[in-house]
């Protein structure tokens, strides 16, 4: 172990008495073009850890590592959502969190391609595929793979019901249970058809309630005669004559016609690049321009006889 550290210490020394402008790491080849860069990637292989915290004595290897730390002692959140104004302490959160507004699912499980824009969100959903149920009822021994269900689960022995509907004091061990019994008081129909305005009180009948006007297609557009099942889709289709652009980038304020373009441009600002191409690890903000990437491959690829 002496003679291990010994060495990488000497690797150090040799590194910082170079003067040529790349500074190679003489333990792992790796490549930097600034000294310093290269000093504090030495102290990965040297696990040096010379920043401490004076609040609570835990050492980091890097400045920046100890200065994002230093936050969770001051709560300190200086990175701010510009669409909700929710704040974080560190960049990485609040990249992650932007996702949310994006609609963008960069992570995908590799079962059943289900998307999610937050990893703890797949890890919890790999669970119904692993069928590991790692949550146990210490009554019953019932498992679950979420702990907010054994929280619920806990209730049938409790007999706890802490969600109360306000008209008929009835009361539920759920809030899903009580949301669906509010329909019954209110005759709430909120789930309104696009196509004939007909409610439903579920969204459930709503969407077998559209199956029948799949194939009808009533809304036509004024100028070209094109038809579509849904006026939401002719509306979006207009814009393309009107030339409105109602969608707009509250970083840069760049108008789009359509909503899903927004989103896809947004990814700019974010640097999320969730397409990434398994020949050469290029990625890319959209699909489209993935595709018309891969094309250049294809090209490659062909044998010319």
């Amino acid at each position: 172990m002496c003679s291990e550290s010994f060495y990488l210490q000497q690797c150090l020394n040799a590194n910082l008495q170079t003067k040529e402008k790349r500074h190679v790491c003489e333990v792992c080849n790796r490549v930097f073009s600034q000294q310093s860069h290269l000093k504090a990637h030495l102290r990965t292989h040297t696990k040096e850890k010379p920043f401490i915290c004076n609040a609570c004595n835990k050492a980091f290897s890097q400045q920046s590592n100890l200065k994002t730390h230093i936050r969770t002692h001051t709560e300190e959140k200086p990175f701010g959502c510009d669409v909700c104004n929710k704040a974080f302490s560190q960049l990485s959160h609040l990249k992650m969190h932007l996702l949310k507004h994006t609609d963008e699912k960069p992570f995908v499980c590799d079962v059943c391609n289900k998307a999610f824009s937050q990893p703890s969100n797949l890890k919890m959903h790999l669970l119904t595929h692993t069928k590991e149920k790692p949550f146990v009822c210490n009554v019953c021994n019932k498992a679950f793979t979420q702990k907010s269900n054994l929280k619920t689960h806990l209730r049938t022995h409790t007999e706890e019901k802490p969600y109360a509907c306000d008209c008929c004091s009835k009361a539920f061990s759920c809030q899903s249970y009580l949301k669906i019994h509010l329909l019954t008081h209110a005759n709430q129909k909120p789930f309104v058809c696009d196509v004939c305005n007909k409610a439903f009180s579920v969204q459930l009948k709503l969407n077998t309630h559209l199956q029948s006007h799949m194939k009808e297609k009533p809304f036509v557009c004024d100028v070209c005669n094109k038809a579509y099942s849904q006026q939401s889709l002719l509306r979006i289709h207009q814009r393309t004559h009107t030339k409105e652009k109602p969608f707009i980038c509250n970083v840069c304020n760049k108008a789009f016609s359509q909503q899903s373009n927004l989103k896809t441009h947004l990814r700019i600002h974010v640097e999320q690049k969730p397409y990434t191409c398994d020949d050469c690890s290029k990625s890319f903000t959209s699909q489209s321009y993935f595709k018309r990437h891969l094309l250049t491959h294809s090209k490659e690829s062909t044998v010319v006889i």
